[in-house]
């Protein structure tokens, strides 16, 4: 004898169980795909069945940027030489986290990297990933003036600056939608963007501002990060991270304002000759 009210009963479970979920991914598809937006269009449902990854790089959360900050870091492994030199690596880290736990973002897992390269350079990717040139360790004159650097590029992981150029970039050149941006092409953009990236001249102050505050919580001499401008300036090395946009005289100028505003006692880093032999022992 068939159970007709059993029955009954099993298929409204079923509906509720899956048809009403189901409707609603229908229709926040529907939302997703037929949101007008500028640029080239991209197709969710495909990318969705495909196993593709789509971001908001307008609401990225704190472990997307992680990630995506390790992929770059495997991009960028192709693009330059990373140091294997365990002292080296060692030595950077440990002024590198000594600023990060005074920044503004402590609890990122941040990543130190040495780049072989003799240009006087650094930059920062996603995620807490720090990257310092060799021609930037030989050209300080002491630890403190290597970690004012350091916090600039810190200070720009703390404003989400990168982030903030990538939305803009994937606007721009049409591959950003409603629907959000592949993942891949958000790590090409950004590994493009942090080899060769546009000086806005509000994030750079921004990061002066911000990389002043942490090398100063962190007790290193705030007073180096401008003698290491102005002596590069002077010798006209005209590296990198000193853009041109803003005027690096402007950037001084703000950054002893600053100082003055509120003088600290923070001495730690200005031995020259102790950074001097351990950058030579660390570089043979």
């Amino acid at each position: 004898m068939i159970n007709w009210k059993g029955l009954s009963a099993s298929y409204h479970w079923w509906r509720r169980r899956w048809f009403y979920p189901l409707v609603s991914v229908v229709v926040a598809l529907g939302v997703c795909l037929t949101t007008p937006a500028p640029g080239k269009a991209i197709d969710l449902l495909p990318l969705l069945l495909q196993g593709v990854q789509v971001l908001q790089l307008s609401n990225i959360s704190e472990r997307q940027e992680v990630d995506l900050g390790k992929q770059m870091n495997q991009e960028l492994s192709a693009e330059v030489r990373l140091s294997d030199n365990s002292q080296l690596i060692s030595y950077v880290n440990q002024i590198g986290r000594r600023l990060a736990a005074s920044s503004d973002r402590p609890n990122l897992p941040y990543t130190f990297q040495v780049v072989e390269d003799d240009a006087i350079n650094a930059f920062a990717t996603l995620g807490g990933f720090v990257y310092v040139h060799t021609g930037l360790l030989k050209a300080a004159d002491n630890e403190a003036e290597l970690a004012s650097v350091i916090a600039h590029e810190i200070g720009h992981v703390g404003g989400k600056h990168l982030v903030k150029q990538m939305r803009q970039r994937a606007i721009a050149s049409g591959v950003a939608t409603a629907a959000g941006l592949d993942r891949n092409q958000a790590v090409g953009i950004g590994v493009e963007l942090a080899l060769n990236r546009p000086r806005s001249r509000q994030d750079e102050f921004d990061a002066d501002q911000r990389g002043l505050k942490t090398l100063t919580r962190a007790g290193y001499a705030p007073s180096a990060m401008v003698s290491f401008m102005q002596k590069l300036l002077r010798n006209g090395s005209g590296p990198a991270f000193l853009s041109t946009h803003p005027a690096t005289s402007d950037r001084i100028n703000a950054l002893n304002r600053s100082i003055n505003s509120q003088p600290s006692n923070g001495r730690y880093g200005l031995d020259n000759n102790s950074y001097k032999a351990n950058i030579r022992a660390f570089l043979r």
